[in-house]
């Protein structure tokens, strides 16, 4: 375990938190302090930890890779970051996007068109984890002239039965 300045303030918080909760027990400070000390990794492991993980929206960000986007596509959220903020699929065109991305999971829509154009090319990049998240997360690429021109970054609500 890596002891971080995070670390080490949220276990002094949740020190202070078991310290005040038995204090209220029992007056007798050394067993107050004894009883702390115990409970605190407890209860930071196995209730505060997994409570901040659930309800944070932390995830893991990679560099893009090509063998890793065919092959987990549910995991593509964690590459995306890389490919939006680095540029790196503006100016490539269709046939580069194809040997990078693969084919587009759908075409998307043109209101000057009023139609599915092939100009768009919509890919699905996976569901970011947390609690009570329901939105998939989707990358867009339009093409000008056979070239990207642009990558728009969207997310669709998903119902779940």
């Amino acid at each position: 375990m890596i002891i971080t300045p995070l670390l080490v303030f949220f276990l002094v918080f949740v020190f202070i938190a078991v310290w005040l909760f038995v204090n209220t027990i029992d007056k007798r400070k050394w067993l107050t302090f004894l009883v702390s000390l115990v409970l605190t990794p407890i209860v930071y492991f196995y209730l505060f930890y997994p409570m901040l993980n659930i309800f944070s929206s932390y995830h893991h960000k990679k560099y893009f890779d090509t063998v890793a986007w065919e092959e987990k596509p549910e995991l593509r959220y964690e590459m995306a970051n890389q490919l939006i903020k680095d540029s790196l699929l503006i100016g490539k065109n269709k046939n580069d996007i194809k040997v990078l991305l693969g084919k587009p999971e759908w075409f998307g829509w043109d209101n000057n068109l009023k139609a599915n154009s092939k100009e768009k090319w919509n890919y699905n990049m996976g569901f970011v984890p947390g609690a009570f998240n329901n939105m998939q997360e989707c990358l867009e690429l339009e093409f000008k002239n056979n070239i990207v021109e642009s990558i728009r970054p969207y997310q669709l609500e998903k119902q779940f039965e």
